[in-house]
């Protein structure tokens, strides 16, 4: 099964990193978050990516047409100018970087990627990571009989909460629930025919196509209990820094 990754926009509310590169390619732990996604994926038997480049997406074709080398043993015959590969630690990924236009929407970016998808696909974003359970997902997706699958999610307060009597705290939460509603984390799962009214590069697709998947009852919502988290800005990225410093990645199912 294919993996779709949104990987080019401009990532302009973070833009003390995005300046020199795309936002998937800013690192976690020495790593672009785009690999932590991947990675994610990877070790849950998804291995098909298409990645949807735009801004500087140049950067992101170089990361992985470098990325065997980077990782890999080399011998060099510097006479010769050979080289070989001695033992590679590479994943085992196929990757299809697609270069879909750096102003271009989200919609119009996956109009563009329609053509490589002839069957039921996977759907993220390249700036949030999770625990979800995608063999899971796909399955819900099966039972339910829809077009799209989008898994939602009840993000944390980014403030602490003061509960209080008079002038005198009760209770004081650093980090408490949200407001309980339940709002997209990406992650979705499709089927090709639930892009096929996407009318062009300025098409948004988290507004007209979703609003109507949903209103023809077309669009059903797993919910996902576990970790999630969005890189959108700075205070983001050092949270989730903070947390792989500390080895208390929720997101990290590998070893």
């Amino acid at each position: 099964m294919k993996v779709v990754i949104l990987a080019g926009g401009l990532g302009t509310r973070i833009s003390e990193e995005s300046h020199l590169r795309p936002k998937p390619m800013i690192e976690i732990g020495g790593k672009p978050i785009l690999w932590h996604i991947m990675k994610a994926y990877g070790e849950q038997g998804f291995t098909d990516f298409v990645i949807c480049c735009g801004y500087k997406g140049y950067m992101i074709k170089e990361y992985f047409a470098n990325y065997m080398l980077h990782n890999s043993d080399i011998c060099l015959d510097m006479r010769s100018g050979e080289m070989a590969m001695l033992q590679k630690n590479c994943e085992p990924w196929k990757v299809t970087l697609l270069d879909t236009g750096e102003t271009t929407q989200t919609g119009g970016r996956l109009a563009q990627v329609r053509q490589y998808l002839d069957e039921t696909f996977c759907l993220t974003y390249g700036d949030g990571v999770a625990n979800v359970d995608l063999s899971k997902l796909v399955q819900f997706h099966r039972d339910q009989g829809t077009k799209a699958t989008v898994t939602a999610v009840q993000p944390v307060g980014r403030f602490g909460s003061i509960e209080m009597q008079g002038n005198r705290a009760t209770r004081f939460v650093e980090k408490p629930a949200g407001d309980g509603n339940w709002v997209s984390g990406g992650f979705f799962v499709l089927e090709p025919s639930a892009l096929d009214h996407i009318s062009g590069p300025d098409t948004v697709w988290e507004q007209e196509p979703i609003e109507r998947l949903a209103a023809q009852q077309e669009l059903s919502v797993y919910k996902h209990h576990g970790f999630w988290a969005a890189m959108d800005t700075q205070r983001d990225k050092l949270h989730l820094e903070r947390l792989w410093a500390a080895g208390e990645a929720p997101w990290k199912i590998w070893s």
